[in-house]
């Protein structure tokens, strides 16, 4: 008789690779950055306790806003269109609101999405502000006057102490009931986790529509929305009106009815019908020698763009 040694997994042809699951943002961002040559690994927020806030009322009833790390687009700050690299020029570093009612330009060139198994085309996979005007005029909440953008900050105490405090305020004024929250890059997950705290901490409902799984549950929110998609598809695929709608209908039933702190759900869509682009995201195994020092240059000079911003703002 033939034995193997083989996972049974290998053997049964309905489950999935074995290396088809989330990303570990985390420990895949440390060894990159330890590639690179940068000796003081970042730490994550990470809480115990987290805190929750029922809806107080119906959804229907609701008064729902948006909050995003993406960037307004400033003509003047170079290349931010789709395909452009990393910009640290186009960064914020205050809070800022637009009104829900008209149409806006922001992109996420600033951040560490994963520019080569996305497009950065279609705004709506990363700011689904008009499948929530669609939403809205359908009567599955009521949209607040405002969305607010959320500075992707390193730094967890200017989170905490200056962003958190001037979110809450911004949505208190628009009688805020939830908050649909969608980041982008790795720290982009890390502060909108911070800010869903806070936001329940002072009686506002949150979920999380997030593509960093680890990075979340790490710090610890109320609810999340999992989708399992490249960094920059919080909210669904590009150019898929779909997966965009079903991915924001989802989001919402887990504010509605989830029934304790870190309720995690996953969305069923899948990206692909490989698990092969979740391979090279900051990947230092996949980077030639050669490539490290010019990355490394490459992340210098972004640094010292980024400093020059904020001491202009300070």
């Amino acid at each position: 008789m033939t034995t193997t040694n083989a996972p049974e997994s290998l053997l049964l042809p309905d489950f999935a690779p074995l290396d088809d699951v989330p990303i570990a943002y985390m420990q895949r961002t440390r060894d990159w950055y330890l590639g690179l040559g940068y000796d003081n690994p970042y730490v994550w927020a990470h809480y115990t306790e987290v805190p929750f806030q029922p809806l107080a009322k119906p959804l229907a009833q609701s008064t729902l806003t948006l909050i995003t790390t993406a960037a307004p687009y400033q003509p003047d700050k170079g290349e931010q269109g789709p395909g452009a690299p990393y910009n640290a020029a186009a960064k914020f570093y205050a809070v800022y609101s637009g009104d829900t009612a008209q149409d806006h330009d922001l992109r996420v060139s600033h951040v560490a999405i994963d520019r080569r198994h996305t497009s950065m085309e279609d705004s709506g996979s990363w700011f689904p502000l008009p499948a929530l005007r669609e939403a809205a005029g359908r009567g599955c909440f009521k949209l607040a006057r405002r969305f607010h953008g959320a500075p992707t900050n390193r730094s967890q105490r200017h989170t905490l102490e200056v962003d958190c405090p001037e979110l809450l305020a911004r949505c208190r004024a628009d009688g805020v009931d939830a908050a649909v929250l969608v980041p982008n890059c790795p720290v982009c997950h890390q502060t909108l986790s911070l800010v869903a705290r806070y936001l329940e901490q002072h009686g506002i409902a949150t979920v999380l529509m997030a593509c960093a799984k680890d990075i979340a549950e790490h710090c610890g929110v109320p609810r999340m929305l999992f989708s399992d998609f490249p960094l920059g598809n919080a909210s669904g695929k590009p150019h898929d009106k779909a997966s965009q709608r079903d991915t924001l209908e989802l989001a919402l039933r887990v504010l509605e009815s989830a029934p304790a702190a870190r309720t995690t759900v996953q969305s069923p869509q899948r990206w692909s019908a490989s698990p092969d682009w979740k391979f090279d995201y900051s990947n230092i195994a996949r980077v030639a020698p050669e490539e490290i020092a010019r990355l490394r240059a490459e992340m210098d000079r972004g640094k010292e763009i980024a400093k020059g911003i904020r001491g202009s703002v300070a």
